[in-house]
């Protein structure tokens, strides 16, 4: 089974407030030539979540903590 990460469990991690991070990733999604993983996986009326590892948790990541690896 692979593990899910929502997008509590990220905000909690980046230390980031859950509505900002909303608002970045919707920003992020819509900008499909730089985020293309993360727009794929994007799936409207569904929670933010992906499987740790992937390539779109890893463009999620970045859009949310460019600095943090």
């Amino acid at each position: 089974m692979s593990d899910i990460i929502t997008l509590k469990t990220l905000s909690e991690e980046l230390k980031i407030d859950p509505r900002e991070a909303r608002e970045r990733l919707r920003a992020a999604v819509s900008d499909a030539k730089a985020n293309p993983e993360l727009a794929k996986a994007r799936k409207p009326r569904t929670p933010w979540q992906w499987v740790k590892g992937s390539k779109s948790y890893s463009e999620a990541r970045s859009v949310l903590a460019p600095d943090k690896p």
